[in-house]
């Protein structure tokens, strides 16, 4: 895959780390190019396994990771779980972390690229429209219940930033999964119409007219616009003014970074994400569900908001963890311990064949 201008300019930043500045989880030092901490490095028996595959959505290349649980076995049958991963990034960051982690508690689990962004097909590149992210998430359950030894009566779902706000909306009519969890979720649309903590209502109609002329000028075959890149110094970003950007910059373009990760998405995009909202029907939700945030996550506020609209369930649990911001749960280990903890309880309890017999 040719690699963009943004990729190139990222790649050269990173090798331009001095060897003072500490690189959290290098992609470089993985063979599976995994950026996470404690990542594997090597498949052996008897042991996680991570199996690089591809498989093909409405036309489309998709590439995904399936980890297998110690001890795989194709002729038993297990519970598997999709995770999506956060808008900008990719499989190989915190959504792999997670489905590494859930495999290591006895699931089959994947994790996709997203159509238009990472490694997957699509032009122009980093299209981020609700409608392909959410068939995303009903790729993934199409693919991983004809991978051998998935039981398909026992899916459950893991949503993380903005694949958590897409999880509910593919959760919503979805009923192969029969349970729901999201970490740190993020309204992608909500916070493109309105701007972060609903901050830029003044110019929602000036914002929607720039996407609907970028959409045209696509249309007429002139230059593809981008929105949301930015290539900021140490200094801007310190002085953005919300934690999930300053910490998003540190975990995205430093310490967790990977080629195929990108901020910028096509202006044009916004036609479909300013109109979309992760709560929209939301009470369509009648699976367990879990939402978990961290409590001093400036993000919060979307949890909270989509947790109390989601009445359609009888089953349903926030679960705050206490000191963690947004971007803390994507990797600081005793956040995501906790992260862990709850979900382990809850996909135990959600996808035994006793709990779906009932």
């Amino acid at each position: 895959m040719k690699q963009s201008p943004t990729k190139a300019t990222l790649m050269a930043a990173m090798m331009a780390f001095t060897a003072g500045e500490a690189i959290a989880a290098d992609f470089r030092k993985n063979p599976f190019t995994l950026a996470y901490a404690g990542a594997l490095t090597a498949n052996e028996p008897g042991k996680v396994n991570i199996h690089p595959v591809q498989y093909t959505l409405n036309g489309l290349d998709i590439a995904a990771n399936v980890y297998t649980p110690a001890g795989y076995d194709p002729a038993r049958r297990y519970p598997a779980i999709m995770v999506a991963h956060p808008n900008g990034g990719v499989k190989e960051q915190v959504a792999g972390l997670y489905a590494q982690r859930l495999a290591e508690q006895g699931y089959i689990t994947i994790a996709a690229d997203a159509a238009y962004q990472g490694a997957s097909g699509g032009e122009p590149r980093n299209v981020d429209k609700p409608a392909n992210r959410i068939e995303d998430i009903h790729g993934m359950a199409d693919f991983i219940t004809r991978y051998a030894g998935v039981d398909a009566e026992r899916l459950g779902l893991l949503g993380i930033c903005g694949g958590g706000g897409y999880s509910l909306a593919a959760a919503e009519t979805d009923k192969r999964f029969k349970s729901i969890a999201t970490v740190s979720m993020f309204n992608s649309g909500r916070v493109r119409r309105n701007g972060y903590n609903d901050t830029q209502f003044a110019t929602v109609q000036a914002r929607m007219k720039q996407a609907s002329l970028a959409r045209a000028q696509e249309a007429a075959g002139g230059e593809v616009l981008y929105s949301g890149d930015a290539n900021l110094t140490d200094e801007q970003i310190a002085a953005l003014p919300f934690d999930l950007y300053r910490q998003g910059y540190e975990y995205y373009w430093k310490t967790h970074a990977h080629p195929n990760s990108t901020f910028k998405y096509t202006t044009s995009s916004l036609v479909e994400l300013m109109r979309f909202d992760a709560t929209d029907q939301i009470e369509l939700i009648d699976q367990p569900l879990l939402m978990i945030a961290g409590s001093k996550a400036d993000s919060l506020y979307m949890t909270e908001d989509a947790f109390a609209k989601a009445t359609g369930t009888r089953n349903k649990e926030m679960f705050k963890i206490e000191g963690a911001t947004h971007i803390d749960t994507y990797w600081v280990p005793e956040y995501v311990d906790a992260a862990m903890n709850r979900l382990t309880s809850f996909y135990a309890t959600t996808l035994t064949q006793e709990a779906l017999a009932q």
